[in-house]
């Protein structure tokens, strides 16, 4: 049930996650392009080489669980629930149009490969903890990642469930902080800044590791070093380029990118000369 693709595999599957992107955000000119290219790497290494999952049986009490905390980034994800096989590709054309269930915010509506409906930043990582402590008690082996944006760090919420998950040493729980250095205010730095992060993660009794969140080998040697990190939960703080893979668009700090059709064109023509 776990798909293992060599990172060559897992640099295309990528590279189509942003194909997808590029033309669900299209229609409409505007959306989280930015987020979704940016992020692509992280939800490639965990939908198609490190979660445990069946898209067959989206319901398996066994599978390891993947919660999206910030939920408004859903061009990323629903092209990489329909890839991994938990819907069919040609219903991403109608991504946010009247009357589908691929709206901007994702929500269990969709169906239960939606672990948590996560409208509101800051309480996904705590039905995640809910969750992992469930499985402990269960004598389960499931994991549960949860990936979070650096702007949703500044929520209350987060912080009250950090200090339970490392209270509890919940060493299947695995924290991912998609860190692109902007929210929608603004850089970060500029609005309200996490640093000393890594700091604040340990003291709250979690196992951190920096990465760069656009290398999945990087990616890949973080999980493994969390699966076999015991006593603790793992906090992995994924450092991401926003427009990732499309160079026009690389390093563009925009919350949501106005995307006019010829910059929708030329995209996507350079993503295709990757494959």
């Amino acid at each position: 049930m776990n798909a293992k693709h060599n990172v060559k595999d897992l640099e295309s599957i990528a590279t189509r996650l942003r194909l997808h992107v590029v033309d669900m955000v299209a229609p409409s000119g505007q959306g989280y392009v930015q987020q979704g290219l940016g992020a692509a790497d992280i939800f490639t290494s965990l939908y198609f080489a490190e979660a445990t999952m069946d898209p067959t049986n989206p319901e398996w009490p066994d599978r390891d669980r993947i919660f999206l905390t910030t939920a408004h980034n859903t061009a990323i994800f629903y092209a990489t629930l329909a890839e991994r096989g938990f819907f069919p590709v040609d219903d991403l054309k109608t991504y946010v149009t009247d009357g589908s269930t691929l709206e901007i915010n994702s929500s269990e509506r969709m169906g239960p490969f939606v672990e948590a409906t996560c409208g509101s930043l800051g309480q996904g990582l705590s039905v995640a903890i809910g969750c992992a402590i469930a499985a402990k008690r269960q004598g389960r082996a499931s994991r549960f990642y949860v990936i979070v944006g650096d702007g949703e760090m500044q929520e209350g919420q987060i912080w009250e469930a950090a200090m339970l998950a490392g209270a509890r040493g919940l060493d299947n729980l695995c924290f991912i902080v998609d860190y692109n250095f902007v929210q929608s205010e603004g850089p970060m730095d500029l609005v309200m800044s996490l640093d000393p992060l890594m700091d604040k993660m340990e003291s709250f009794g979690f196992a951190c590791q920096e990465v760069d969140g656009n290398d999945l080998s990087a990616l890949l040697s973080a999980y493994d070093v969390a699966r076999e990190t015991k006593g603790k939960p793992s906090f992995i703080k994924a450092n991401t380029l926003m427009g990732k893979g499309v160079e026009s668009l690389e390093g563009l700090m925009f919350h949501q990118l106005r995307f006019p059709p010829e910059v929708a064109s030329s995209a996507r023509a350079e993503l295709e000369a990757q494959l």
